[in-house]
């Protein structure tokens, strides 16, 4: 079992898929831990291989309101506190990543789309140790966090989305 693992995302609505590629990405290591990407627009740059994920409207949620998504998430699916951390990842500033993220551990990700072979090209001229939990082709990556919004938006149900502890962050976020 590996040490310690990275594992990114930004949990626009932190859905049920992404609770399962936490869990796979912690099935791996002692210690996970889990950066949140555009964690603040000063974080946040456009990026060719995905210009909409850097939108305000693809980035709704603070950074605070993710991390307490992914507490609960993971607590609530029997994860101890102590196995793992979570901390903001600036995913378009390699740069800066030693600031944030143990630079000796796996990074763990997934590819869908251009932008996940973009990240992998980006771990691999970084020199980081990676690991891809899995590739999937767009039409069968499974739930858009996109998509849960629009239903949250619309007042249809979405709550059998996400976790459940994750419901009252959104609620109370949206009040």
């Amino acid at each position: 079992m590996i040490k310690t693992g990275v594992i990114h995302g930004r949990f626009q609505i932190l859905h049920n898929d992404h609770l399962k590629y936490l869990l796979a990405g912690k099935a791996r290591c002692e210690h996970l831990v889990v950066g949140i990407t555009n964690p603040d627009p000063c974080l946040t740059k456009d990026d060719t291989a995905d210009p909409k994920r850097s939108s305000d409207k693809a980035n709704p949620f603070t950074y605070f309101h993710r991390y307490q998504m992914v507490r609960a998430a993971l607590t609530q699916s029997g994860v101890d506190e102590k196995d793992f951390s979570v901390v903001p990842f600036p995913i378009n500033f390699p740069e800066r990543y030693h600031y944030y993220l143990p630079m000796d551990a796996t990074f763990f990700l997934t590819i869908y789309d251009e932008w996940g072979e973009r990240k992998l090209e980006m771990f691999h001229s970084l020199g980081l140790k990676t690991e891809v939990l899995w590739r999937r082709t767009l039409a069968t990556k499974g739930l858009s966090a996109t998509d849960i919004r629009e239903k949250v938006a619309a007042e249809e149900p979405w709550q059998h989305l996400v976790p459940s502890g994750v419901v009252a962050i959104i609620k109370n976020t949206l009040r």
